[in-house]
């Protein structure tokens, strides 16, 4: 399985080092958000990768809600606990949450299938930055703290029409950015389409905080040095293989 590299097993328990957490959150879904550098002082697991380990473990149903209360730290040991048969969760040794996972409808455990549409998400959810967010920032004059950015996820739902699918993509339909004083919800709408023919639609919501007027200058600069880490990694891999 693809995921492998990414994360750690013993008995029925996981973990996730920090190289292992940032490099799925660069290579696989393309995501430069600093609090998954391996160096961070506020590094956290990416919700994406929480997120494909609870589908490869469980399955793709027809219709899921997942929500994120927490940020998981390198080292710590999760396991997957089911609620009851239509609800499960991943928790640390002390039970608490991090992720829930309500669902409704058939189950596929096709390997081939959660993959794809694992990968084909994870890569749309890391364009997030800048490709989504600074067109909203700018329509609505106000914006994430270019110095110490934080964006999290709260919360993504998915529903299929059927699961005898083989390679859905997924494609953007569009996004909003409410704002209500420094706090605002970014609300992502994406279809899946496989054959031209739409087989599926989510919702992913992710929370803003320490909001501020919306400089253009400050944006431009937090542009540059995300492109610049971006290249920087890319390039160290390059070199390396």
């Amino acid at each position: 399985m693809f995921l492998a590299p990414y994360f750690s097993n013993q008995d029925h328990q996981f973990q996730f080092t920090r190289e292992q957490a940032s490099h799925f959150a660069k290579r696989v879904a393309g995501d430069f958000n600093p609090i998954h550098d391996e160096d961070s002082k506020r590094f956290c697991v990416p919700g994406d990768l929480l997120f494909a380990v609870l589908l490869k473990r469980e399955g793709i149903s027809q219709k899921m809600r997942f929500d994120f209360s927490g940020m998981v730290g390198d080292g710590t040991a999760l396991h997957i606990e089911n609620k009851c048969s239509k609800e499960s969760a991943v928790v640390d040794e002390s039970g608490k949450e991090y992720l829930h996972m309500n669902r409704e409808g058939e189950v596929s455990h096709d390997a081939a299938f959660i993959e794809h549409v694992v990968t084909n998400y994870v890569q749309f959810s890391g364009m997030n930055f800048p490709h989504i967010m600074v067109p909203l920032m700018e329509e609505q004059q106000m914006m994430i703290n270019c110095q110490r950015p934080l964006v999290i996820y709260e919360s993504m739902e998915v529903e299929f029409s059927r699961l005898d699918l083989t390679h859905p993509e997924v494609e953007f339909t569009g996004a909003t950015f409410d704002v209500e004083g420094k706090r605002g919800i970014v609300t992502l709408n994406f279809a899946f389409k496989e054959e031209g023919e739409q087989v599926g639609s989510g919702v992913k919501r992710m929370v803003a905080s320490g909001l501020k007027p919306y400089n253009q200058a400050d944006i431009d600069d937090l542009v540059s040095r995300f492109n610049e880490r971006k290249d920087a990694f890319l390039a160290k891999f390059a070199k390396a293989a």
